[in-house]
C-alpha cells in the first residue's frame, strides 16, 4: 500500500530516458552475461585490449573466451569469425568507432557491439547492442540492451540507494572528497546478479537533457580534435562521431598525464590490467598507457577545453611533438 504524508522524498520531474524501449538492466557486464545465457553461446571472441570485468559473466557461465587484436586506430584485426555457437564482441572504442562497428555489422552475424562508451551511437547489432549510462552521467549504476534474444526468467529489481555517495560528495565537497567512495562503488558493482535497472536510476535518467548533452560532447570533442589532429596517434574521424565519451589523445609522452593532473585535470586510466599482462613493447601495452582520455562532457564548455590545450601544448612544444 502506498503511504500518504510524511517526510518527502526526491521530487519527481516528468521526463524521458533516452533509451525507454530497450531492456533496463543494472550494469553493462550483465548484458554481457544475459546475452551469452540467451543465445547459449559456447564461445567468445574479445578484444585483447578491454577491460577485465567483461570476463565476469564469461567465467561465471564458464564460456570458452579468445583474444583478437586491434591496430593503433582501434580496428578489430580478425583472423577468424565466429561459428554459429560463437560469437564476438567488439568495443565502440571512446564513442568515435561507429564506422568500425557498421562494417562489422555486415561481416560478422553474431556480432555484440558494446556501446558501454557509445551512449549515443546508434544499434546496429539485433543480436545485442548494450550501453553504459554511468560512463555519460551522473548515476550510480545502470545500462540499456537492445537484443532480439531473450532469457526466460523473471528478474528482480536492483536498489541504488547505497551508491550515491560519490556523486552527493563530488556535488558538494569536489571531486578528491569522492573519489574512495567512486572506487568503493566499482567493487559494489561487481558480480552483481542480472537485475532490472533500479527506480532511482530511471529516476536520475529521466531527468537530462540529452539533446543538450550530446551537442556539447560533440563541440568539445571538435574543439580538442581542431589542437591535437596533427599529432594524435589515432585516425579519427570526426564526421563519425556522435556524443562521445572522451577525446582520446594518443601520443607516448609521459609528460602529459602528470602535467594534467597537477592541473587539476582529471583523465581516467583505462584498463590498467593490459599493462600487468601485456609485454611492454606490444601495441595493447602502449594504448592502455598512452592514451589521454581526455573529457568532453556536458559539464565542460569550450573555455574548459582551451585550458586543456594550454596545459598540453607548451609540453608538446618542449618535446618537440607539435608539427610545424
Amino acid at each position: 500500500m502506498k503511504a500518504i504524508g510524511g517526510y518527502f522524498e526526491l521530487e519527481r520531474v516528468d521526463g524521458q530516458e533516452y533509451y525507454p524501449d530497450l531492456l533496463k538492466l543494472n550494469t553493462g557486464r550483465n548484458c554481457l552475461e544475459y546475452l551469452i545465457r540467451a543465445g547459449n553461446f559456447k564461445k567468445i571472441y574479445l578484444p585483447k585490449f578491454s577491460c577485465k570485468v567483461l570476463l565476469e559473466p564469461i567465467k561465471k557461465l564458464n564460456v570458452e573466451y579468445e583474444y583478437y587484436s586491434i591496430d593503433q586506430n582501434l580496428n578489430p584485426v580478425l583472423s577468424k569469425l565466429p561459428k554459429m555457437d560463437e560469437v564476438l564482441l567488439y568495443i565502440n572504442y571512446f564513442g568515435v568507432k561507429d564506422l568500425a562497428v557498421r562494417e562489422l555489422s555486415h561481416q560478422i552475424e553474431n556480432l555484440i557491439v558494446d556501446n558501454s562508451q557509445a551512449f549515443f551511437s546508434d544499434s546496429v547489432s539485433s543480436l545485442g547492442t548494450f550501453y553504459s549510462a554511468r560512463k555519460f552521467f551522473g548515476v550510480p549504476d545502470g545500462a540499456y540492451l537492445l537484443s532480439n534474444l531473450n532469457v526466460k526468467e523473471e528478474l528482480k529489481m536492483d536498489f541504488s540507494w547505497d551508491r550515491m555517495s560519490h556523486l552527493l560528495k563530488r556535488l558538494e565537497l569536489g571531486a578528491e572528497s569522492g573519489y574512495s567512495d567512486f572506487q568503493d562503488n566499482r567493487v559494489k558493482l561487481s558480480n552483481q546478479p542480472i537485475l532490472h535497472m533500479s527506480e532511482l536510476t530511471q529516476f536520475l535518467l529521466s531527468q537530462i537533457d540529452y539533446s543538450k548533452a550530446k551537442q556539447r560532447r560533440e563541440e568539445n570533442f571538435l574543439y580538442l580534435h581542431q589542437q591535437f589532429s596533427e599529432v594524435n596517434q589515432i585516425d579519427l574521424s570526426v564526421l563519425d562521431v556522435k556524443g562521445p565519451m572522451v577525446y582520446p589523445l594518443y601520443l607516448e609522452n609521459e609528460d602529459l598525464r602528470k602535467e594534467l593532473i597537477q592541473n587539476k585535470i582529471f583523465v581516467a586510466s583505462y584498463w590498467p590490467n593490459i599493462m600487468e599482462e601485456c609485454p611492454a613493447n606490444s601495441l595493447d601495452y602502449k594504448l592502455a598507457k598512452y592514451i589521454l582520455p581526455l573529457p568532453v562532457d556536458q559539464r565542460y564548455s569550450l573555455e574548459d577545453m582551451e585550458r586543456i590545450c594550454t596545459v598540453l601544448l607548451p609540453v608538446l612544444e618542449k618535446n618537440h611533438q607539435l608539427k610545424s
